[in-house]
């Protein structure tokens, strides 16, 4: 903190070289009575519209995604991350994190609705000319339309770059014309909007806003997938497709920070969800293992059904750990940049750009996580988990497509460090000087420090853990300097030093919850909580200079300080 009235707000990447503190962490036990509401709310319409309908849903029976939505939208989850002046919430990072995490269990169906308010709506908020803001953005929020994200090409997938999808201008200059392909693109069965990436001049790669309706669209077969039954995924093609001019979306030649900045949020997005996903699927294995009983007794009693629903429990506590660290993050830089006069789509675009290395992590974390938990969910559900009568199946193949959506796990291994290096290399981020304090450490006598203090061995670890990496990256960077490595080619140190930073970035997101709980005062019948002005500090403690009435709290909150799951 650098004076009484203003807080340090750590950049992306910066949790490398910072010692993080607890009391800047914000972890879901601090999710005020407001909040909790609206967890309520989704929880109640997933109970009352979407698990009723899932045999509908599974069998993509006709109009009951739009349907879905539709009534999403009723409630306000379509626009809850979305301006007021188009009739969106405008709800903070952290409302919109538990949402997402909460609609994790529902099903294929939230890959409609993510597709829809993630990289459906998002590149026209943040990229779109105030005239097509006002145009779609409302009818999007409202539910009459829904979005897709033509993206991939059977000759590009994670080589965005490589489309072959034209965008040629028409002689008289008021058009464009389309023609191309896309492939596995989600929502394309319903949508009446698409967001599309094309060439202009068969180099230039630019976004574009296409209606369902314009000549020239047709569509191929919904595609039969291992998972996600209830998604609709389908080819679109474009054959001589004429778009008005004043459908391009940003500027020509920039698709690339369309496409780039709106899978940032998506990654986050994704981890948000897949995390709630691996809550419900402890509580199924929970829930059989406690009915299923083997040898006269419950088989929850075996220590090694016990051992498999602890573990499924440590690494979905950690993602979730990591999950509200980035969440508060995000929102205090959104919030920073508000102050400077940017508007909400601009700092909303700003502050998941400066935490794209962290949604990554969450994204690589998030998204592995829940493959241990579904299959051990099955395993535990024994031949039952095998069988279509159960849940366990069902999400046991519909996680295997998280790996993959919005970058593969390898791509965004391979971005974690790279986006490390380059804000290095553009003075961003400063971890030449910490990693040369490293090396004079090496050099030195080692220390013979007694370690005292609860959980000192713990920060020790997560400290250590940091300047191995800092030794690992700098002596990779090093070699690649002097022309012994080519980081490009020898990716599997690449994805070593990532696998480092996500352990680690886990590791202590973990810790500074447990902190953070073991700091959170309960509070008393009719006494308010404070909080600092800072949005993740929650706090009654003695000298702190930033105290206010909490935001959104109408009522006193109680706050319990075991570890739990928010959901």
């Amino acid at each position: 903190m650098s004076d009484s009235t203003t807080t340090r707000i750590l950049k992306g990447g910066e949790f490398l070289i910072t010692e993080s503190q607890p009391e800047d962490t914000f972890c879901p036990e601090m999710l005020n009575e407001e909040q909790l509401m609206v967890k309520s709310t989704v929880i109640d319409f997933i109970e009352n519209k979407i698990k009723p309908r899932w045999a509908a849903i599974e069998a993509k029976e006709p109009g009951i995604a739009s349907t879905i939505m539709e009534e999403a939208a009723e409630i306000g989850l379509l626009g809850s991350h979305m301006p007021a002046e188009y009739g969106g919430m405008e709800m903070d990072t952290n409302t919109n994190t538990l949402i997402s995490e909460v609609l994790g269990p529902a099903g294929s169906i939230t890959v409609s609705l993510a597709a829809h308010t993630g990289i459906g709506m998002l590149p026209i908020l943040y990229f779109g000319t105030e005239a097509q803001k006002q145009s779609y953005l409302p009818r999007l929020i409202s539910g009459e339309l829904k979005a897709a994200y033509c993206l991939t090409e059977p000759g590009s997938g994670s080589d965005a770059l490589a489309a072959k999808t034209r965008a040629d201008l028409s002689t008289d200059g008021q058009s464009y014309v389309l023609n191309g392909q896309k492939m596995w693109i989600s929502n394309a069965g319903f949508a009446d909007l698409f967001i599309v990436f094309a060439k202009v001049n068969g180099d230039q790669f630019t976004g574009f806003i296409v209606e369902r309706d314009n000549p020239g669209i047709t569509l191929g077969e919904e595609e039969h997938k291992m998972g996600i039954h209830g998604s609709s995924t389908r080819m679109v093609f474009f054959e001589h497709a004429s778009i008005p001019a004043d459908r391009v979306l940003g500027e020509i030649g920039k698709g690339h920070l369309i496409a780039f900045n709106a899978l940032n949020i998506g990654r986050f997005k994704l981890g948000a969800m897949v995390c709630g996903g691996s809550q419900s699927a402890i509580s199924m294995s929970v829930r059989y293992a406690i009915d299923r009983f083997q040898f006269g007794k419950a088989i929850a009693s075996f220590g090694a059904i016990r051992h498999k629903l602890a573990e499924m429990t440590i690494r979905t506590f950690a993602v979730q750990s990591a999950l509200y660290r980035i969440s508060d993050l995000i929102q205090d830089a959104k919030e920073a940049r508000m102050a400077e006069g940017k508007t909400y789509a601009e700092a909303t675009l700003l502050a998941a750009e400066e935490y794209a290395i962290e949604c990554s992590i969450l994204k690589v974390a998030g998204s592995e996580s829940p493959d241990y938990v579904v299959d051990e969910n099955v395993q535990i559900h024994g031949g039952m988990g095998f069988s279509e009568e159960a849940l366990a199946s069902r999400a046991y193949r519909d996680a295997r497509i998280n790996r993959i959506f919005e970058g593969t796990n390898e791509i965004n291994r391979l971005l974690i460090v790279d986006m490390l290096l380059r804000r290095a290399m553009k003075g961003a981020l400063d971890i030449t000087t910490p990693a040369w304090a490293v090396q004079k450490e090496l050099a030195s006598m080692p220390g013979f420090d007694t370690l005292e203090g609860e959980y000192a061995a713990e920060k020790k670890a997560i400290a250590d853990f940091k300047k191995i990496i800092l030794m690992v990256a700098g002596g990779a960077a090093k070699m690649q300097m002097e022309g012994v490595l080519n980081l490009k080619e020898e990716q599997e140190v690449v994805m070593n030093v990532s696998d480092m930073m996500i352990d680690t970035f886990l590791a202590e997101s973990l810790y500074l919850r447990v902190r953070r709980l073991d700091g959170l005062p309960t509070t008393q019948p009719g006494k308010s909580m404070t909080r600092c002005s800072r949005s993740s500090c929650m706090t009654q403690q003695p000298g702190c200079r930033n105290r206010q009435p909490m935001r959104s709290s109408p009522s006193p909150q109680v706050i319990c300080k075991r570890p739990s799951f928010s959901g």
